[in-house]
């Protein structure tokens, strides 16, 4: 459950930097912040986490011959700069000064590695950077790079398109939670599994275009994130409705469509209703609100004192209500800054929004699932009974076909190498066909 509870953390933005700083971290701050020499023999970009205990926090260094950023996307913090960047020999010291607290990472490079230790209210960690080379290796991409115009700001997607011609249907893949990326991929974890893309490519062989793209806070749409308190639910639906709208406005599609995977189900559903379009899939998505969801993964995580405290602040939440002191062992989750998110994402009831939808509605899910169990996809059927219903026997959340053992299905996370469960995307065409959603 552990794992559960780490993936939860990810789901609402993961952990928070601790809060305050010592005196005596202050004084090795000021030891180690004098005039900076040249760092020419770091000078790039590092990668790496630091290695907190369940929760591990993947974090980017880049330095230049002065100074540096770092950037920690799943907190959506983007090039932040390093208060200071001290290099002595093999001896690295930098800091970060961020809401009048102080953070130090205090290591040695090891040629292609950095290694040491992270330092914040008295509380220390071991972080670990391996060095980024210099030379891009892109993934081979047959899609398009499409942009759609926010309220604020431009978003940046692919498009996949089949090689007859058009017009095609188009659905809109709309990524899960935590920094998930457009290919189904998030850093949080340490490999990838493409089952988005997967999912794209295969599509595009069946005739059907589709554009998915990258989160705001994620990848090429980084720039996008703002702040943690300043993020809105909302945001999300606005942002896969601005792409139905671009979609329906482009002479090549003659439909479209939306695929929502895990949170990106509720986020599809909303969107979907918002804009009407023709058809809406819900791959592994929650039959529940998220703050039901959340209590069950604590119920089998938590003490029963913070499982008293982690309730008694969810029902404050589902009142609209901030919760200003919460305790050190839950802030990974409830902490001030993201409350208003998770206050506009529980007034979300997934039953209540499928039910009102009048497009053709598929409901797919798999019943090697361990993060939204099958119950959860048969849930949102019995709610719209006119909905096609979907349960894969072998397929876990990431799409893929995965054994039984917890260990041996959260590796296939990370193998891209596993194609897609048998039997997905016949289904996801055949469901196309019968409404015709799949006709030019």
């Amino acid at each position: 459950m552990k794992r559960l509870f780490s993936i939860m953390c990810i789901i609402v933005s993961a952990l928070v930097l601790l809060l305050g700083c010592s005196t005596k971290e202050e004084e090795k701050v000021e030891k180690n912040s004098k005039e900076v020499g040249s760092l020419n023999a770091i000078e790039g970009t590092w990668e790496g986490e630091i290695m907190i205990p369940n929760q591990p926090l993947p974090i980017i260094v880049h330095f230049t011959k002065k100074d540096g950023t770092i950037s920690i996307p799943v907190q959506g913090l983007n090039k932040f700069p390093l208060t200071s960047v001290k290099l002595n020999k093999s001896d690295l010291f930098f800091d970060m000064k961020i809401q009048n607290q102080q953070i130090t990472f205090d290591g040695k490079v090891d040629q292609e590695k950095i290694s040491g230790t992270f330092v914040q209210q008295g509380q220390e960690f071991p972080f670990e950077l391996l060095k980024k080379s210099d030379e891009k290796v892109e993934e081979k991409r047959s899609g398009e790079v499409v942009k759609a115009d926010l309220e604020k700001g431009t978003m940046y997607g692919l498009l996949e398109t089949p090689k007859d011609d058009g017009p095609f249907p188009v659905m809109i893949i709309i990524a899960g939670s935590g920094p998930t990326d457009k290919d189904g991929n998030s850093i949080a974890l340490p490999g990838k599994n493409n089952s988005l893309k997967m999912l794209a490519e295969s599509l595009a062989e069946k005739g059907i275009a589709s554009i998915r793209y990258d989160k705001r806070g994620v990848g090429e749409n980084m720039n996008l994130a703002g702040k943690e308190e300043e993020l809105r639910f909302e945001q999300y639906i606005e942002d896969a409705a601005a792409w139905v709208q671009f979609a329906k406005k482009d002479s090549r599609f003659s439909k479209v469509g939306i695929i929502g995977h895990s949170e990106g189900s509720l986020i599809g559903m909303a969107a979907a209703k918002k804009t009407e379009t023709d058809t809406f899939i819900s791959l592994a998505g929650a039959g529940e609100p998220i703050d039901q969801v959340l209590l069950k993964q604590l119920e089998e995580q938590l003490t029963p004192k913070l499982l008293t405290e982690s309730k008694d602040i969810l029902k404050k939440l589902k009142q609209g209500k901030q919760v200003e002191t919460v305790s050190a062992d839950l802030q990974s989750v409830f902490r001030p800054s993201v409350q208003p998110y998770m206050i506009s994402w529980i007034q979300y009831n997934p039953i209540e929004l499928v039910k009102e939808l009048t497009i053709p509605v598929l409901i797919v899910n798999g019943n090697r699932d361990i993060q939204v169990a099958s119950t959860n996809a048969e849930a949102l059927h019995k709610a719209k009974g006119d909905s096609e219903l979907l349960i894969l026997e072998k397929m876990n959340h990431v799409l893929k076909e995965a054994p039984v053992d917890r260990e041996r299905n959260l590796a296939t996370y990370t193998n891209p190498e596993l194609p897609l469960s048998s039997g997905l995307v016949d289904g996801i065409i055949e469901f196309l066909n019968e409404y015709d959603i799949s006709s030019n």
